[in-house]
């Protein structure tokens, strides 16, 4: 495998603690935040920390915990937010009121520059991220996938051991399943990923041990 200029750091947020990623271009340290929930001061001292340079905010999804800072801080660096699918229209504009309902202070509605679609791309410096639409936790979530690092950003369509919930608006169990089978177990079993929250996984130890989606489960094996 050619060797990957990313770099990311997971930098949790938020009650719920979602993962927020950070990540950047060795080369030029050109970056992007994916998914700021919330905390955005401490994400600014993240971003100062490593020297990285915004140029972007990238949205797996429109729920609370993922994208309730992100106005703000598109707003702080001058960037555009890319993401989710237009399917996720409604999510996002309604942050302020999933703010209220939460307990999430200074969460704001927010409209991405750029709406991505299936086998869309996002380039940051040398590093080049491909977007597959993964609709099932809700109509417009996407993943984003680094080949060269074989690392993928899946937000809440996938967790170690467990996959999204489908009982939100919008969600559906059947449209989880063909997302996971089907856009992202071909990605390649040594492919990791950074799911929305808790611990890093592989799409491999998933297909073996997911009580929900491993090959067994789904009568693959």
């Amino acid at each position: 495998m050619t060797q990957s200029p990313l770099t990311a750091v997971i930098v949790p947020v938020t009650p719920f603690q979602q993962n927020c990623s950070l990540l950047w271009c060795s080369e030029s340290h050109k970056g992007a935040l994916i998914d700021p929930g919330g905390e955005s001061e401490r994400l600014i001292a993240a971003v100062s920390a490593k020297e990285v340079e915004i140029e972007k905010i990238l949205l797996t999804h429109g729920h609370i915990d993922h994208a309730g800072a992100a106005a703000r801080l598109a707003r702080h660096y001058g960037v555009p937010i890319e993401g989710p699918h237009a399917g996720d229209r409604f999510l996002l504009d309604s942050l302020a009121e999933q703010g209220s309902r939460f307990g999430f202070s200074g969460a704001e509605n927010c409209l991405p520059t750029r709406w991505l679609n299936d086998e869309d791309s996002v380039e940051l410096g040398a590093v080049r991220l491909r977007v597959r639409h993964c609709p099932g936790h809700t109509p417009g979530h996407v993943v984003f996938y680094a080949p060269e690092a074989g690392l993928a950003f899946v937000g809440d369509v996938l967790f170690r051991g467990s996959i999204g919930r489908t009982d939100f608006p919008g969600g559906d169990f059947n449209s989880l399943i063909g997302s996971i089978t089907e856009r992202l177990w071909p990605l390649g079993d040594d492919t990791n990923f950074v799911p929305g929250h808790g611990p890093m996984s592989s799409f491999g130890w998933e297909r073996k041990t997911n009580p929900f989606v491993s090959d067994l489960a789904l009568g693959r094996a």
